[in-house]
């Protein structure tokens, strides 16, 4: 069996303020009636994957109604300045006053490689207008945005391939890394892939232990797309051990060249294009 590299960038962490991740927590339990497996706050979670052979960790944060951008993005600058080998994709929300003036401010952050957008929470669409301005942001300052477009675990009318597709009519060249490998709808997501060079897929949460795995289509896709797929693993905030997803992923016999490319030289690759300058 091929093998998992011994060193591993884990691209779709999510890491923010304590009392963020405590309204989190509590959201999941209440809402969707799970618990989060491991709560560990920002700095506990770095050390928690560095046992775990993480080098780099790629995180992400969200503001989830407006206001919150800028506390988060403070916080941002803080955590990366005080911690090796992490880079971040900030917070945005389109109907903060300064949004685009506070998103030019942290763009210029060495350790920023661009903005998340979590459409499904923060109840926007991809081709909303008010994103045009952060988008020709990122496109001129060499970054990314990291999308939660897909419809799973859950969807609702802000997600799905259709409403994408509408984004990258506008922008095809868009450098943008789509969270959960688009999941439900796998093959529509990998089938832009042939036609935006600009765009990824992570992995995280598609290979969920037993009847719960989200991803269903056989090794050949993911073969197809190798440099085009980051793992990634959506720690903390997963209601199974963290390890299960990289045992299902070893367990389906990839090359190792896949292996190496979406554990460790895919993420190399984008952190290197996004801070190059």
């Amino acid at each position: 069996m091929n093998s998992i590299p011994e060193k591993i960038i884990d691209f779709h962490v999510h890491l923010f303020p304590d009392d963020f991740f405590d309204a989190i927590w509590k959201f999941f339990k209440n809402d969707y009636g799970i618990d989060v497996v491991e709560r560990l706050y920002a700095g506990k979670c770095v050390e928690r994957l560095r046992q775990c052979n993480v080098g780099t960790i790629v995180y992400s944060n969200y503001a989830h109604k407006k206001g919150v951008a800028g506390i988060l993005n403070y916080w941002n600058t803080r955590f990366l300045d005080s911690t090796d080998d992490v880079y971040c994709f900030a917070a945005f929300h389109p109907d903060d006053e300064d949004a685009i003036a506070m998103a030019r401010d942290i763009i210029s952050h060495p350790k920023v490689l661009g903005f998340k957008l979590q459409l499904l929470v923060q109840g926007f669409y991809a081709f909303d207008e008010r994103l045009f301005d952060l988008y020709e942001l990122v496109i001129e300052n060499n970054k990314r945005i990291l999308f939660h477009a897909g419809t799973g675990p859950v969807g609702n009318r802000y997600v799905g391939v259709t409403n994408f597709r509408k984004l990258l009519e506008r922008y095809p060249d868009l450098p943008a890394t789509v969270a959960h490998m688009g999941g439900f709808e796998f093959r529509e997501f990998f089938d832009l892939l042939d036609d935006h060079k600009g765009l990824y897929l992570d992995t995280a949460y598609c290979f969920l232990p037993g009847p719960a795995r989200m991803y269903k289509l056989g090794s050949g896709p993911i073969e197809k797309h190798k440099d085009r797929i980051l793992y990634g693993s959506d720690f903390p905030n997963i209601v199974f051990p963290r390890e299960a997803e990289i045992d299902a992923l070893a367990e389906m016999n990839l090359s190792e060249e896949c292996y190496q490319r979406i554990f460790q030289a895919n993420g190399q690759h984008l952190i290197e294009e996004h801070t190059s300058g």
